[in-house]
């Protein structure tokens, strides 16, 4: 079952060339096997999502058998099956392991228990009473076992190696510790609602407001057992830190170990830079009414990503705030705004964010526009005039799209994308790109 290669460098890991669920490899004979949620923009009633979330889950292969580490939501269960299915049998998994049993990582949990009934379910030792309530079963019709820190299980040649990490953010949470491939299965500690089909932290969007936003919602009420939890997590060797949300983290992983030691230990905070590696960025924001400029906001992500040195990023105003969007743009190199036309005007929320702009110096900076609209497109032209008076470059027309885009006109917004990114770079010319995706490194401050 070993896939080759593990570092999954096609241009959209997850998805097949068939456009159908495909595993990922992360590590050898370690593969993502979750679910990607794009549309999501508010979590658990109280965070803002401008990317929608990942919810992932992983599979584990030893000479014994296979581990399945975490699920995914309910309803995201048949893409899980699907990637679960192209590297194991059913009857080759020995253990389940859930490190947190809220409904986002354990909904295809009961479908898996029936799929596999030889697994070993392990839980923490403080997780029974919540199995219990969520399966609504007793000890007779539930067979588990609980670990505490210190407890391993032998895969043969792959041991599982449990750490107890209370309260982050449910009692129940535990990390689980790959110890011959130096893998963290953290759960949600260094997680965030941040959903990139490219998957890993070098190769997604810039991601550090959605980082930092999560922490602050999720871990910050319990830094005492975060603290508690990273000496636990610190002394162990890193290579790769795979938490159940958002990218994984295979790029510097122990800069997200000291990020939140900095976070949880009171120290000033401070931005954390983009990587000082040569590349360019670009920000793609826009709000979609019915689709539309969302469709066309994703074909010119795509057209941009294939310029080489160019590292592109997608965000959708109604699922974020204004705030945490201006340091992302200040330390961009190019902006793009994408809006419908509504009553003969672009909507509010991109108004919002071009007003909070007014205290970030953008000279110089490349802009641009776009949207589809029904009547007259007003929105793209007052977007390209406040972009200039912003003192932006605007090398393109912007881009008007009428009601619904056709294939041919999505095509030119990914020709738009490409020569947007090209633009920034310097080459005028509108050819197509080297066809490499843009890869990226966010480099969390030097902390040793």
């Amino acid at each position: 079952m070993t896939m080759a290669g593990t570092r999954a460098d096609t241009a959209h890991p997850g998805i097949g060339q068939d456009g159908a669920p495909a595993p990922v490899p992360i590590a050898d004979d370690v593969h993502w096997i979750g679910a990607l949620d794009p549309q999501l923009r508010r979590f658990d009633l109280i965070l803002r999502t401008a990317n929608g979330t990942t919810y992932n889950a992983y599979a584990v292969r030893g000479r014994d058998g296979v581990a399945v580490v975490d699920t995914v939501k309910a309803e995201f269960a048949e893409p899980f099956f699907a990637r679960l299915e192209q590297v194991a049998r059913y009857d080759e998994i020995r253990v389940i392991v859930l490190n947190h049993l809220e409904p986002d990582h354990s909904g295809a949990l009961p479908e898996l228990m029936r799929r596999a009934p030889q697994a070993r379910l392990i839980i923490s030792k403080r997780a029974p009473a919540m199995l219990k309530a969520l399966l609504k079963a007793d000890d007779e019709e539930i067979r588990y076992e609980t670990v505490d820190t210190g407890h391993e299980i032998d895969l043969g040649g792959r041991r599982l190696k449990f750490l107890h990490t209370p309260f982050l953010h449910w009692p129940d949470t535990q990390c689980t510790y790959l110890v011959e491939e130096q893998v963290l299965f953290s759960g949600d500690v260094f997680g965030c609602h941040h959903c990139d089909r490219r998957l890993f932290n070098d190769r997604v969007g810039d991601f550090r407001f959605a980082f930092e936003y999560y922490y602050a919602h999720i871990m910050r009420p319990f830094k005492a057992h975060v603290l508690d939890a990273l000496r636990l997590i610190e002394p162990l060797p890193l290579k790769l830190i795979a938490p159940t949300h958002g990218p994984i983290l295979r790029e510097r992983p122990r800069r997200y170990v000291a990020r939140y030691r900095e976070l949880s230990g009171g120290a000033a905070l401070e931005p954390m830079p983009v990587d000082s590696a040569p590349l360019r960025t670009l920000l793609i924001f826009y709000l979609s009414a019915y689709g539309s400029t969302a469709r066309m906001a994703e074909a010119i992500c795509a057209g941009a990503e294939t310029v080489h040195s160019v590292r592109v990023s997608l965000y959708d105003l109604d699922g974020g705030e204004s705030e945490p969007f201006v340091d992302l743009i200040e330390a961009a190199d190019a902006l793009a705004l994408g809006s419908p036309t509504v009553n003969g005007d672009a909507v509010k929320p991109v108004w919002d964010l071009l007003s909070s702009l007014a205290v970030v110096n953008l000279r110089g900076k490349v802009g641009a526009a776009f949207g589809s609209y029904g009547w007259s497109g007003e929105a793209v032209p007052m977007i390209e005039d406040r972009l200039r008076g912003l003192k932006l470059r605007v090398p393109l027309p912007g881009l008007r799209l009428k009601l619904i885009p056709t294939d041919a006109e999505l095509a030119d917004c990914r020709d738009f994308g490409r020569r947007l990114a090209r633009a920034l770079v310097g080459d005028a010319a509108s050819g197509s790109g080297n066809g490499q995706a843009a890869r990226g490194v966010i480099d969390f401050a030097e902390l040793g």
